[in-house]
């Protein structure tokens, strides 16, 4: 029988902890100087996870259930997104190992944990709450649903959403910013972590934008269906203010072109009819199939 210490205490210093290493760095935490630093507890410094294997509990805690999980990103595992949650396997082996004795009892005992997920080496978006929703020990595997953190900052609660609506709602934000972050990690390397339009080499003002949507069915988030843009040309491209066309060419559309209002207006008017920076590898450059799709989309908006 699982013992029914939940370590609530425990969980809201880890994602308490957590809410500072973002502010700090943004929604990715780098492992190292950030995740391996770990967290205050009672004195002591208690580790967020532990990245050789995706299942932790913690030494400090008094309870059964883990802490948190991982997934690296490059996972050995079948982790899988659905509408309902994210499916999680359970580590390799016995159901009865410590490590799936301490997911399974997330479960029975509903407490919430933090998941990180690995988007390049070395480096995790971490989501929490999330919660253990389901346990099926034929597939050897759990369903984790993000959770919300309700009431005044300082006595903040983990909650599971309760409305059918409001779980699909929290499970597809938490996909779609996984998928994102995870395609920016692909996408911006690439192109040398640069602006493929005008060259700016700030990370922290770059984009992986889809040549293709992603809500499109031929929108797959992979390195041929992204471009590398600064924040501006991004929003210009997604506006359709500014177009590459299938000869890796940029276009301004007319109106911009027409008009007069001062350097920023300058700047996408300067790389009118320019070629783009390519990625050195060929099989990351962008496709010109897709870009033609886009480019259609554009001309029409002209």
């Amino acid at each position: 029988m699982i013992r029914r210490v939940r370590d609530d205490d425990i969980r809201s210093s880890c994602f308490a902890s957590l809410d500072v290493l973002c502010a700090k760095h943004g929604p990715e935490l780098p492992y190292t100087g950030g995740l391996d630093q770990g967290f205050a507890f009672r004195g002591r410094r208690v580790p967020f996870l532990n990245y050789q294997k995706g299942i932790y509990r913690a030494a400090a805690q008094r309870g059964p259930a883990a802490l948190s999980v991982n997934t690296s990103y490059k996972s050995p595992y079948d982790d899988q997104e659905t509408p309902d949650g994210f499916v999680y396997a359970y580590r390799a082996g016995s159901i009865d190992l410590p490590d799936n004795r301490a997911l399974r009892a997330a479960f029975e005992l509903q407490v919430p944990i933090a998941y990180f997920v690995g988007t390049r080496p070395g480096w995790y978006r971490p989501e929490w709450p999330v919660f253990v929703t389901s346990d099926v020990p034929l597939s050897h595997s759990v369903m984790l649903t993000p959770g919300r953190m309700v009431g005044p900052y300082d006595e903040r609660e983990p909650r599971l959403p309760e409305d059918p609506i409001e779980r699909r709602y929290a499970v597809r934000e938490t996909r779609v910013r996984l998928h994102q972050v995870r395609f920016r990690a692909r996408v911006l390397p690439a192109y040398a972590n640069q602006c493929t339009i005008c060259r700016l080499k700030e990370p922290r003002l770059l984009d992986a934008a889809h040549i293709v949507s992603d809500a499109d069915a031929a929108g797959e988030p992979t390195v041929p269906n992204g471009l590398s843009l600064c924040s501006i040309h991004h929003r210009a491209f997604d506006e359709d203010l500014v177009g590459v066309s299938p000869d890796y060419e940029v276009r301004v559309h007319p109106r911009l072109l027409d008009d007069e209002d001062g350097p920023m207006l300058d700047l996408l008017k300067g790389a009118h009819r320019k070629a783009i920076v390519l990625p050195r590898r060929q099989a990351s450059r962008p496709s010109r199939e897709l870009l033609a799709v886009r480019y259609e989309q554009f001309v029409a908006a002209t």
